[in-house]
């Protein structure tokens, strides 16, 4: 923790605006020194109180969740899904220990989210990290449905697919299976599929089958996220496809949603 609580005061000290921002940075910094219930107290009246800066809340917010205070996880879970990568991380390295059983309904419900895509790198993450029940459901779900064409979040894909792998639930060698036919996830599906014991020329069995039996058919299609007749991963077709939208998907893209009540 004390790597990451440097980390995070380091990037928030270069936030600060005015005199009156660096006293409530070193007193905040002064509270978690402290670590004592009047402290906690303290660091919780800031999470809910009017006009306070975001960085504020966000360092408050991290020393409970690290703490195991409970109070911390509505503000985590908001920053879990913020349009800044770098508040997106430090959130879920906080509520990864918070121990409380809603971060893995929250983080769930922000991966398999279609509107949130962009946003669900961290959540997945987490998932993987919580080992919840929740965790395999939610990856598969969020992965079988970025293996089409033409959609940009592939790191969201790729972090799906190395978290099933970790988790090892045979629950996911379909999709992990379907996986290995797009070039960005080609390898790390393998070797996802390999720590669930499957053979790599089981593999290739399932993925000839997959192209035997057209664009249109069954597993070779869409659904099983091969490249549809006229797709070129170098052109920037398919989950592969690299660019703007896939920079933008690394980087948070645009606010919108819960980002806008931050």
């Amino acid at each position: 923790m004390e790597d990451e609580f440097h980390e995070l005061t380091d990037r928030v000290r270069a936030e600060l605006r005015s005199p009156q921002d660096l006293i409530a940075y070193e007193r905040l910094l002064g509270l978690a020194r402290k670590n004592s219930p009047a402290g906690r107290e303290e660091l919780a009246r800031m999470l809910v109180a009017v006009e306070r800066p975001l960085w504020a809340r966000e360092v408050a917010a991290f020393i409970l969740g690290c703490a195991g205070d409970k109070r911390a996880f509505e503000t985590l879970v908001l920053l879990l899904n913020y349009r800044d990568p770098v508040r997106c991380a430090t959130a879920a390295f906080a509520l990864a220990r918070l121990g409380d059983p809603r971060t893995a309904r929250a983080a769930a419900a922000l991966a398999t989210n279609p509107l949130r895509t962009a946003y669900a790198l961290h959540p997945v993450r987490l998932l993987a990290e919580l080992r919840a029940p929740q965790s395999v459901p939610a990856l598969i779900a969020t992965l079988e449905r970025l293996l089409t064409p033409h959609n940009p979040y592939w790191r969201v894909a790729l972090a799906c697919v190395e978290g099933l792998g970790a988790l090892g639930d045979r629950r996911a060698v379909p999709a992990l299976t379907a996986a290995v036919a797009h070039p960005r996830l080609a390898a790390a599906a393998a070797a996802s599929l390999a720590r669930l014991g499957v053979h790599e020329d089981a593999v290739a069995e399932d993925g000839a089958e997959a192209a035997a039996s057209g664009p249109d058919g069954g597993r070779g299609g869409r659904a099983a996220g091969g490249p549809g007749r006229g797709q070129d991963p170098e052109r920037g077709e398919g989950p592969g496809a690299g660019g703007a939208d896939s920079r933008r998907a690394d980087s948070g893209g645009t606010d919108s949603g819960v980002s806008r009540r931050m």
